[in-house]
């Protein structure tokens, strides 16, 4: 069995591969920095005895997505599991971002994703797959400050539902990871290390992981790792419209302000 990991080079990214990794499954390390890959793909080599193989592409780039697809079934014949981890945000007012920046991350979060998913989908068919798409606590309120990033999140999580619900009867598992605040190189990324939504604590990227790929092969649809994560995921759909962005805006704010 083998499996797809994009954004494998750091955070929940690389976590997902030594969970797989241990699990003794091959993997296909998917992200821009090819040392980096490397590296990860010479441990889990070593230390698991899978094979591991790197595609070193930037996602946000034209033909990307088609070329690494092509890339992976030229090395593992058919793809088992495909992960879509590959994502970023940033934070600040919708009318200060950049242009570029938004569409970059509309591209990666949401397109890529989408055309992975597609090129995917015959082989997962065949091989009664898995397929595990990160998301985000954010996928369940707007996000004040973050605009782009918790509508794109949102997309992945619906999108993830009812792609579960049409495979279903394929015998191909989907799931949805959401996790909350996670220590990765996200936050400084996205520029909100000192944000509220931080200082009450963030889980680790291997918690995190752990929670994902457990509830893949459970063939759990939703994964909210974290009892406070995951109260709050469904608080959040209690609560008055109104309220849920006011609290997200306030949490974006940084400590002391």
């Amino acid at each position: 069995m083998n499996a797809v990991i994009t954004g494998a080079s750091g955070g929940i990214g690389e976590a997902i591969v030594r969970e797989l990794a241990a699990r003794q499954i091959d993997v296909i390390l998917v992200a821009r920095s090819a040392d980096r890959l490397e590296a990860l793909a010479s441990e889990v080599r070593r230390e698991h005895g899978v094979a591991a193989y790197v595609i070193a592409r930037d996602l946000t780039q034209p033909g990307a997505a088609a070329d690494v697809f092509a890339s992976a079934r030229g090395v593992a014949g058919r793809i088992d599991i495909l992960v879509n981890n590959a994502g970023f945000g940033a934070m600040g007012p919708f009318g200060a971002s950049a242009l570029q920046t938004d569409l970059e991350m509309i591209r990666l979060n949401v397109e890529v994703l989408t055309e992975l998913s597609k090129r995917a989908l015959p082989d997962l068919i065949a091989a009664k797959g898995k397929l595990l798409n990160v998301a985000s606590t954010a996928a369940f309120q707007p996000g004040p400050l973050m605009a782009i990033y918790y509508a794109t999140k949102a997309y992945v999580l619906s999108f993830t539902e009812a792609l579960a619900e049409e495979l279903a009867p394929e015998g191909v598992t989907v799931t949805a990871l959401c996790p909350g605040p996670t220590l990765t190189g996200f936050q400084a990324r996205a520029d909100i290390r000192e944000a509220r939504l931080f200082s009450a604590g963030a889980m680790s990227a291997s918690r995190v992981a752990k929670a994902g790929v457990d509830g893949l092969f459970a063939g759990r649809r939703v994964v909210v790792p974290g009892v406070l994560n995951w109260i709050l995921s469904q608080a959040n759909r209690l609560a008055p419209r109104r309220l849920p962005p006011k609290i997200t805006k306030w949490l974006h704010g940084q400590v002391g302000r």
